[in-house]
């Protein structure tokens, strides 16, 4: 599976872009704030149907239009497709796959499925629950339809039980209405922690062989997943924290505070690990993000890397150029002098001026 060409049209600097890509590695290079970071979003949400870097849909639209359109062509078992999107300053968003309209995202997730690394991802580690829990919801989200949609609408309900919750303090009488969001709250909760709990596992023993290689041998890494609350006691827990829910205004049980523990030998190094130990382990990470969608899908997936090389040394660069062999690669840097430095295989190379691509 690899990416084809993309063609866009108000999004962001980009007053009308089109590029067709290698299936190789492709590199987009040249100053900062040109636009380079924007193509990668792009292709993040024609895939995803999100921004990765959370912005939101009008923030994407080109200043002074209305809407924005973008069409990524892709090629699957040597089958091309087309996934098409509409951004619209007033009202949501439309998409269509092969020009057949989708409402859903789970209709586009897993489509072309995407490895991204930046240099947040390096800090996946040290920093808080929430980045880890993105890391397993954007995975899942590619390989399953029906986790995507459990946590579509977990977060729904969640939204809904917290509204619930801050209206009771001037309503009392609303109080008995929480049963309904309670047992939609565990219905579509419990998928979640299930399926979070077979990801990690699967996970596990990928990610360290990976970082045997990474560190020579000298580290064994493992993951460990820790829910909130087991899927047998949710409804109990929810239950038993009402009074407390009410007191904070918000629902403090549930798989929206999961979490997973990251250890070299018996050392916790969210906590405790150097700086050189976490960025190691979050490149395991992602580097087993590429393996596992090759196992599960048996299709590698489309790497995308948006100026992290120059975050990484000279041994972690080795090491992800080994895993870009046969997957479709998307570099962003300043310059092409590093790459051709370190050998990279460069296919086709990408310059960009203020939103205008010269090849």
């Amino acid at each position: 599976m690899y990416a084809e060409s993309l063609e866009l049209k108000n999004f962001r600097n980009y007053e009308e872009l089109q590029m067709h890509f290698s299936p190789g590695t492709n590199v987009i290079y040249g100053d900062n704030a040109q636009g380079k970071t924007n193509i990668l979003e792009a292709i993040c949400m024609l895939a995803t149907t999100k921004s990765h870097r959370g912005s939101r849909d009008m923030e994407m639209i080109r200043f002074g239009q209305d809407e924005s359109h973008l069409r990524l062509y892709y090629s699957r078992n040597h089958v091309s497709h087309k996934i098409d999107m509409h951004l619209r300053r007033a009202g949501k968003k439309g998409a269509a796959v092969d020009g057949v309209p989708v409402r859903r995202a789970a209709d586009i997730y897993g489509r072309v499925n995407l490895v991204l690394f930046s240099p947040e991802d390096l800090n996946i580690i040290k920093h808080g629950p929430g980045e880890r829990r993105r890391f397993m919801d954007s995975e899942l989200s590619q390989l399953d339809h029906v986790y995507i949609s459990s946590l579509t609408e977990y977060n729904k309900v969640l939204e809904q039980r917290n509204a619930l919750l801050k209206e009771i303090s001037f309503r009392r009488n609303l109080e008995q209405t929480v049963d309904i969001w309670d047992e939609q709250l565990v219905r579509h909760g419990i998928p979640l922690i299930r399926e979070r709990r077979k990801f990690i596992e699967k996970l596990n023993p990928v990610v360290s062989e990976i970082h045997a290689d990474l560190t020579g041998g000298k580290e064994k890494i493992s993951l460990m997943y820790e829910p909130d609350v087991s899927e047998d006691l949710f409804a109990e827990k929810i239950a038993a924290n009402r009074e407390r829910d009410l007191r904070m205004k918000t629902t403090t049980v549930g798989p929206h505070r999961d979490d997973f523990d990251v250890k070299i030998g018996d050392i916790d190094i969210r906590h405790y690990g150097s700086q050189g130990q976490q960025r190691s382990a979050a490149l395991s990470l992602k580097l087993s993000e590429i393996d596992l969608l090759k196992e599960i899908t048996g299709d590698p997936p489309v790497l995308l890397l948006d100026d992290v090389l120059s975050e990484l040394d000279g041994g972690r660069q080795k090491m992800l150029l080994s895993n870009m062999k046969n997957v479709q690669t998307f570099i962003t840097c300043t310059g092409m002098d590093e790459l051709i430095g370190n050998k990279f295989q460069v296919d086709r190379a990408f310059h960009i001026v203020n939103g205008h691509v010269d090849e």
